[in-house]
Formats: structure tokens, C-alpha cells, sequence
């Protein structure tokens, strides 16, 4: 059990703990058209996941915003956002402010995805929603980088983020693996 901080207070987050090196656990999330999406385990590509309480909120709104922009240069990634949000809500956040770069995932049927990435706010104001966490998965499902902002309301350092995506591709680069 772990603690990120809301505005202050201590919020527990409880689920699987999860290192660098550990493999990403496979989950299904509903998509904003109510499809179901796989995160985690292996890919054709790097997956970039990040995990917010709510689109609806504008940390949240400004991180998707800004990981919409930086991702859309990037070819070598696949990026999800998972909240609680319903997937109507999500496809109109989506639309209405122009987010074709990543996809979005809801996990508010079984919060599998909260349970196995350790990212279940479970008490405060904020009980039942994600953490504001990002992970980077390489091809293989291994995590390669983790996250975990501890004042829920802050955003998280881009760069760094950018900078695992970037180290997780020269990796496999370096191991002989074309991307």
C-alpha cells in the first residue's frame, strides 16, 4: 500500500506494486467507442500508458492535451490514457478538443487496470479513481519506466517521459530489434 497526495492530504492507492523490469500486466479497458482495448504485455510497439483520475478535470484535460502534441511526432509508441471517465464522455472529450494521437480507456467496469498497475485510489474524495501515474512498455511487455506523480493535482515531467520512450527504442535499437 501506498500513498500519493491530493491537494496535501495523504490518498491511499493500493493494487499490485510494480517495478522496472517487471512485465506490464495485460488488461482490457473499455475504448471511448465502446470497444475493448489491450494494454499492456506485448506489442508491435512501445506503449506509452498513462493513468489519470478524470479527463474531466483540467490537470487532466492538459496532460492528455500536451501527450496528444508530443506523441503526434513520435511513430514509435502507442499511447492510451485510462481514467474512470464513462467512454460517452471520453469520446467527447476526445472530439471536442481534438485528441487523434492517443486513444483513451475507461477502466470503471471491473478497475482491473487500477488493481494490476498498483493505481487505485482507495479512500479521500478521490476513492475509487486512478492515480495520475505513466508507464513505458517495450515490445516484449517489460516496463521500462514508471511514474508515479504524488500530488495528484500536479502534472507529470513530460521530458522524463519523453526521454523513457526515447531510451526504451534505442534499447531495443542496441539489442538488434527494428522498430
Amino acid at each position: 500500500m501506498d500513498f500519493v497526495k491530493f491537494k496535501g492530504t495523504d490518498v491511499t492507492v493500493e493494487g499490485n506494486e510494480l517495478d522496472i523490469g517487471d512485465m506490464a500486466p495485460l488488461v482490457t479497458i473499455v475504448g471511448a467507442d465502446l470497444e475493448d482495448i489491450e494494454v499492456g504485455g506485448a506489442s508491435d510497439k512501445i506503449q506509452l500508458i498513462i493513468s489519470v483520475p478524470s479527463l474531466d478535470t483540467a490537470t487532466c484535460a492538459a496532460e492528455t492535451r500536451r501527450f496528444n502534441l508530443e506523441v503526434g511526432s513520435l511513430d514509435i509508441c502507442n499511447t492510451t490514457v485510462v481514467s474512470m471517465d464513462l467512454p460517452f464522455a471520453s469520446a467527447k472529450f476526445c472530439s471536442t478538443e481534438g485528441i487523434d494521437n492517443l486513444q483513451v480507456g475507461s477502466d470503471y467496469v471491473d478497475k482491473e487496470f487500477a488493481k494490476s498497475y498498483g493505481v487505485l485510489m482507495t479512500d479521500n474524495k478521490l476513492k475509487g479513481l486512478c492515480a495520475r501515474a505513466v508507464f513505458v512498455v517495450d515490445r516484449n511487455g517489460i516496463i521500462t519506466y514508471i511514474q508515479v506523480v504524488p500530488e495528484v493535482t500536479d502534472e507529470p515531467n513530460y521530458e522524463e517521459v519523453l526521454e523513457a520512450i526515447k531510451d526504451a527504442r534505442s534499447e531495443e535499437r542496441r539489442v538488434g530489434k527494428e522498430c
